[in-house]
C-alpha cells in the first residue's frame, strides 16, 4: 500500500526515471497502463487521472518527454480499446462469476439495469473521473444492463473527454513552478475534485427524484366549477 501511495503521488519522478531510460518507448506504457485500469475490473488501483496529468505535465516543450498529440489522440484509444474489452468481459462472464459469488443477490442486476436507464451516460461519462467507477461501470454495462450499441457512443465521449481535460490541465499547468514543486498536492487535488463532482451529481440528481415524487404524491386540489 506504502509503494502504491508513493508511485501514485510521485509519479512524476517515476515517470521521469522511465523516459530518461526508455525515451519515446514509454507512449507504449502509458497506453498499456490506461487499457489495464479501464479493461480488467481487477486492476483499479492502477493510476489514471494522475498518470494523465502527469504525462501532460512532461508533454511541454522544455520537458521534452511525451508527444502532445499524439498523447491526445492514442490515449482516448487506449481507454476506448480497454473499456469495450471490459463490457465484454462483463457480458460473457459476468454472470457466471457474480452468480457463483455468495455475496451476489440476483436481484441487485436489475437494479443494475433501472439506474442505467436513468442514469447510464451520466455514469460512463462522468465516472470516468472517479477513479474505481470507470474501472467497474464498462464491466456492469456488459451485464446485460446497456446494449453495446447505446454503450460505445457514450464510451467514446467519455474516454476523450477524460484524456483531454486530465492530460491538458497537465499540460497547462506544467508551466507553472508551484505545480513541480508540489505535485503530490496537485494528484490529491485532482482526485477529490474528481470524487467531491460525482457526489454532488448524485445529491443533485437525489434532491430532483425527491421533489418529482413529491409532486407526485400531492393531491390534486384543481375544483371543477
Amino acid at each position: 500500500m506504502a509503494n502504491f501511495l508513493d508511485i501514485l503521488l510521485h509519479i512524476d519522478k517515476h515517470l521521469e526515471v522511465l523516459i530518461s531510460q526508455y525515451g519515446q518507448a514509454v507512449h507504449l506504457f502509458l497506453f498499456g497502463v490506461i487499457f489495464l485500469e479501464t479493461g480488467l475490473v481487477i486492476m483499479p488501483f492502477l493510476p489514471g487521472d494522475s498518470l494523465l496529468f502527469a504525462a501532460g505535465l512532461f508533454a511541454r516543450p522544455e520537458r521534452n518527454g511525451f508527444n502532445f498529440p499524439l498523447l491526445m489522440i492514442g490515449l482516448p484509444f487506449a481507454a476506448i480499446l480497454g473499456d469495450t474489452v471490459n463490457f465484454h468481459i462483463g457480458k460473457f462472464l459476468g454472470h457466471r462469476f457474480l452468480f457463483k459469488a455468495k455475496f451476489f443477490k440476483p436481484h441487485w442486476l436489475d437494479k443494475t439495469r433501472h439506474f442505467y436507464e436513468k442514469h447510464g451516460a451520466k455514469t460512463i461519462i462522468l465516472g470516468r473521473f472517479v477513479p474505481i467507477v470507470r474501472t467497474v461501470a464498462p464491466f456492469v454495462a456488459g451485464m446485460d444492463a446497456m446494449p453495446f450499441r447505446e454503450y460505445l457512443p457514450k464510451c467514446v465521449l467519455g474516454s476523450f473527454i477524460w484524456v483531454w481535460v486530465c492530460v491538458g490541465a497537465g499540460y497547462l499547468l506544467g508551466g507553472i513552478p508551484w505545480v513541480h514543486e508540489n505535485f503530490e498536492k496537485v494528484i490529491l487535488g485532482v482526485v477529490i475534485l474528481s470524487v467531491v463532482a460525482i457526489i454532488l451529481e448524485i445529491i443533485r440528481d437525489r434532491k430532483k427524484t425527491k421533489s418529482a415524487k413529491i409532486e407526485n404524491e400531492a393531491p390534486d386540489l384543481n375544483i371543477e366549477s
